[in-house]
């Protein structure tokens, strides 16, 4: 005879206990930054290495630093000595958006992978991932900021009829190698690395259509995610047509490195500011001297007009119709936004319950894409200069220069508001003829049996 108590098992399986919870944790948070890091590193690295920049002497790690440490925000000074009679100024203030959305991508698919088992999340677990990932994060983030320092010496020279200003000053101005450098302005960065990372894991969570929320914050599941899961799509959408674009310019227009150095480090400078455009926004700049940004030509020619037409004397506006003054495809911009929107419109409405009115598709997406072009429209803000002043007195034209691209974003904003009301409300009624989620289906009766026939 078998007693009961034999076949019991000897021992069960120990549960999770907190510290073994905090490693797991803690581990799969390490995954996140480093996989963050290494793509954004890579894509750096290559957009870097066809912008012929593996050729700089002795500078091209730190350089790939600081495009890192640029692309979540930091802040990168750039200073420069030309001596004790020439003194030389730069500026630089700008986001490689493509540097940034890969990093953005890979950190917050890794931030959600490890829950996408979870039947539920605890805002206990769900702060100590995040916790984990920030202080990582930033600690990564230092470690760059010390990397991301280096000078190097500009050569000044000129033409054989010119001469050159080495032979004209020579040792007299001690400007004979005037040097320029950066470096990375750690405070700043670091409170800007904060947000960067909060706001991906955030992001993340919003766009996110499985991955389970704490028990407080599910009601707000079905208004928010598939209006902030479209946003997403949009944004996508629009760098995947640019890349498209790129690739064919690339292959059938010359100069491949260039293009192919534009799309691995400023794709999305370019694209989200066609989505801006698209709708009706703006933006003011200018161009001068020598230094130009990688993009359109017929933005650069916008940009080099200087027609004062925008807020600041000098700057001009970049519109719709300023572009398709330069070049009338630019009228295609509006058409274009029109189909993509709609499109992220109708891929909203029908993740969205069935019960779910238009007004409410209307205003769920109108409220999305103000709150995205709040977002994307400062960080396309560009601002670089630089100059060579001798004797204090002004600045040598032949080795000075300036480009500045500053969004009007509250007016973007609030055409983007306008925009997401009316596409809204299309998108949820074309979406009203789509099988959605609440929906049951009426099962068909079956045919009523005939009755037996009366015979005569």
């Amino acid at each position: 005879m078998v007693s009961v108590s034999s076949r019991l098992p000897t021992s069960t399986r120990p549960a999770a206990t907190p510290t073994g919870l905090l490693i797991r944790v803690a581990v799969q948070a390490l995954a996140a930054v480093v996989a963050g890091y290494v793509a954004m590193g890579v894509t750096a690295g290559l957009g870097l290495w066809a912008a012929g920049a593996a050729d700089l002497p002795g500078g091209f790690t730190a350089v790939l630093a600081a495009v890192v440490v640029m692309a979540v925000g930091g802040k990168v000074e750039l200073a420069g000595d030309a001596g004790s009679l020439a003194g030389t100024q730069a500026e630089l203030t700008a986001m490689p958006l493509t540097v940034t959305l890969v990093g953005a991508l890979v950190t917050g698919f890794c931030f959600l992978r490890p829950l996408r088992h979870h039947a539920v999340t605890s805002s206990r677990e769900l702060l100590a991932r995040a916790g984990g990932t920030v202080v990582l994060w930033l600690a990564a983030l230092a470690g760059l900021s010390a990397l991301a320092r280096h000078d190097f010496r500009i050569t000044i020279g000129g033409g054989e009829d010119q001469g050159s200003l080495t032979d004209i000053f020579g040792e007299l101005l001690d400007a004979v190698n005037p040097t320029v450098g950066f470096r990375t302005d750690v405070g700043p960065t670091l409170f800007y690395g904060l947000l960067w990372i909060l706001g991906v894991i955030v992001v993340a969570l919003l766009v996110s259509r499985s991955t389970p929320l704490p028990a407080r914050l599910v009601r707000y599941q079905e208004p928010v995610r598939p209006a902030a899961h479209a946003m997403l799509l949009l944004l996508l959408a629009y760098v995947a047509v640019g890349l498209v674009i790129g690739v064919v310019v690339a292959a059938t227009k010359g100069h491949a490195a260039e293009t192919l150095a534009v799309l691995l480090l400023g794709l999305p400078n370019i694209t989200w500011l066609a989505l801006g455009v698209g709708i009706g926004g703006s933006w003011e700049g200018v161009a001068e001297g020598p230094f130009g940004l990688p993009m359109p030509q017929v933005l650069d020619a916008v940009l080099r007009q200087g027609d004062g037409t925008g807020d600041t004397p000098d700057l001009s506006t970049i519109d719709l119709g300023s572009l398709a003054a330069q070049d009338g495809r630019a009228w295609w911009l509006l058409p274009i936004a029109a189909v993509l929107v709609l499109a992220a419109a109708f891929a909203a409405a029908v993740r969205s319950p069935a019960r779910t009115r238009l007004w409410q598709h209307a205003l769920r997406l109108g409220v999305a894409f103000a709150l995205t072009m709040l977002v994307v429209t400062p960080i396309t803000l560009v601002e670089a200069h630089f100059g060579l002043s001798v004797l204090g007195i002004g600045e040598l034209e032949s080795l000075g220069g300036q480009v500045i691209l500053r969004p009007h974003i509250w007016a973007t904003a609030g055409l983007a508001l306008v925009w997401g009301l009316f596409f809204g409300f299309l998108g949820g009624l074309l979406a009203s003829r789509v099988h959605r989620k609440g929906e049951i289906e009426q099962p068909k009766r079956p045919p009523a049996p005939e009755g037996p026939r009366s015979e005569r």
